[in-house]
């Protein structure tokens, strides 16, 4: 990636920042090798913002500041985003997504639900199906 060599860190959002986006937030923001920030709403965003972003597992509990906000375009083209959604979220959420994304940005999903490449490939009456509760009008 030419344009993160050019900056000193790479620029990682979590889009979602429940209970698996707070964790990939949370540990990669205490590593402390890129510049982490969340897209949260609501009261996550409003914890986040006042209090900094809670890991809590069985052997520790720590606090990290990351940058939060609800609107992904006031982040700008990231390095990496990760997609922390679920699935039902992700055509309402995908117009935001597309802001953070640029021509050499990694994108990485940990959706829960059938995703909506879940037919793609397979040899089956239902290859190139869309899942409409999934993806309705095949917005993704």
């Amino acid at each position: 990636m030419i344009r993160a060599r050019e900056r000193s860190m790479l620029k990682v959002c979590v889009f979602g920042a429940g209970a698996i986006g707070g964790y990939i937030a949370g540990h990669l923001a205490r590593a402390g090798q890129c510049e982490v920030s969340v897209v949260a709403r609501g009261q996550t965003l409003d914890a986040i913002r006042e209090h900094g972003l809670r890991v809590i597992t069985p052997s520790e509990d720590f606090t990290v500041r990351v940058k939060a906000v609800e609107d992904a375009r006031e982040l700008g083209v990231q390095d990496y985003v990760f997609v922390t959604l679920k699935a039902h979220s992700l055509p309402a959420a995908a117009p935001q997504i597309a802001t953070l994304m640029g021509p050499e940005t990694a994108l990485v999903t940990a959706v829960n639900g059938v995703p909506y490449w879940y037919f793609h490939g397979i040899d089956s009456p239902f290859r190139g199906r869309v899942v409409e509760s999934v993806d309705p009008g095949g917005v993704l």
